[in-house]
């Protein structure tokens, strides 16, 4: 991709905060176990090390491993807000925001959450002023190239949902470069949504099953909720329905994101912009699930 001289200052920058070196994106997950106690040397007991290892990871007192979600989504809402609040420009927004993607992924790999997916650009999104659009892909860009080998090792699987064939050819070869890499890790399934629509995700299921009726695979009475859902772009994962959704920066709405997933989702809704969401915000979060009765239509336990 290429930027313009503005860009590549606002991107090279000493006042950005994402000055970390190269693999130091996601420092805690790094593959040394003397820095994280879920990666586990390469020996003939591995998986007698992996069981003590997980059992090393501590959760907040308040937390149970047992009710924690499968599934968590993340509408990552407020950068420019937090940018604008303190008078930065909003690539230091989005940047910021980086920091909490960070420590998320960190969060659900130590807690034992099997995939998180993060609504990072929306196909209304191409609306924006180009010059955001372009911080945006040469942050998503920038972020891949310099994380890749550490997801990698980290035992992170790398999936990407939505309409990649409108991004950046760059940013199209990388992205099927990482989801190769680390499509046999299992350790934590991350799927980011980019140019991603959920009413378009439920139209193009709908368009594949109604060729293979066409093509007389399937009968129209043969189509089900269940069939729909595998055609899916979130059947990548092994839990496609999500458990939780989080939304920051106190917007209530679900802005044309996972839109059939979310049917039975528990909603949660921060006032915390994305850039200020930690551990504490999550944990606060997983508390507020924890607590709550999933009936799915039916009456209380």
């Amino acid at each position: 991709m290429a930027f313009s001289l503005h860009l590549q200052q606002i991107f090279l920058s000493s006042t950005t905060f994402s000055s970390q070196p190269k693999s130091q994106i996601f420092p805690n997950l790094i593959k040394k176990t003397s820095i994280h106690p879920l990666i586990v040397k390469s020996s003939l007991n591995a998986s007698a090390s992996t069981s003590a290892a997980e059992k090393e990871i501590r959760l907040p007192p308040e937390l149970s491993r047992e009710l924690m979600p499968k599934h968590v989504a993340v509408i990552m809402d407020g950068n420019r807000r937090w940018a604008k609040n303190r008078g930065l420009p909003v690539a230091l927004g989005y940047e910021a925001g980086i920091r909490s993607v960070r420590k998320l992924v960190e969060l659900c790999g130590n807690w034992g959450i099997n995939a998180l997916t993060l609504f990072a650009f929306s196909s209304e999104n191409w609306s924006r002023p180009k010059v955001e659009v372009d911080i945006l892909m040469g942050l998503f860009e920038k972020m891949l190239k310099s994380e890749l080998e550490t997801l990698a090792s980290a035992g992170i699987r790398l999936s990407i949902i939505g309409d990649s064939s409108k991004l950046p050819k760059s940013l199209q070869d990388l992205i099927d470069k990482a989801v190769k890499t680390t499509e046999e890790n299992s350790r934590l399934h991350l799927l980011v949504a980019v140019n991603y629509s959920g009413q378009y995700d439920v139209v193009q299921a709908c368009q594949t099953i109604a060729q293979k009726v066409k093509d007389g695979i399937i009968e129209p009475e043969d189509i089900s909720s269940f069939l729909v859902e595998q055609e899916l772009q979130t059947n990548c994962t092994d839990f496609p329905c999500p458990d939780l959704l989080i939304r920051t920066s106190g917007e209530l709405r679900l802005s044309n994101f996972l839109l059939w997933q979310l049917a039975y989702t528990e909603l949660y809704f921060s006032n915390a912009q994305w850039p200020d969401f930690g551990e504490a915000e999550f944990s606060e979060t997983l508390c507020s699930f924890q607590q709550r009765q999933r009936r799915y239509g039916g009456q209380d336990s």
